[in-house]
């Protein structure tokens, strides 16, 4: 077999054959929740990103300023939730609509 023959393999819920790579790929996309900032761009791991507004932090007895830079930020899963760390503060978990991707 060549290098650039391929598998293809039946996927049932478009009822096309594709090759078995595009497949693969298509169904790892399906686990993967999008993230996106205030204004709509694509937000994912390792991301910088600038509070929009000035948050209150329930627990912290401190407030988050308009324009303060996270960096470093881990997505958690869920569509508008991210994970960051902040001096002062743990486990901070912000979200997305607050925040615009540097």
């Amino acid at each position: 077999m060549a290098a650039t023959d391929e598998d293809y393999v039946y996927d049932e819920e478009s009822g096309e054959w594709l090759p078995a790579a595009e497949l693969a790929a298509k169904r790892a996309a399906e686990g993967t929740v999008e993230v996106r900032d205030a204004v709509g761009n694509l937000l994912a791991d390792g991301d910088s990103v600038t509070l929009i507004k000035d948050l209150e932090v329930k627990g912290a007895g401190q407030t988050l300023k308009r324009g303060a830079v996270i960096t470093s930020i881990r997505l958690t899963g869920d569509a508008q939730e991210i994970d960051c760390r902040y001096p002062g503060i743990k486990g901070l978990v912000l979200r997305a609509e607050f925040v615009r991707k540097r």
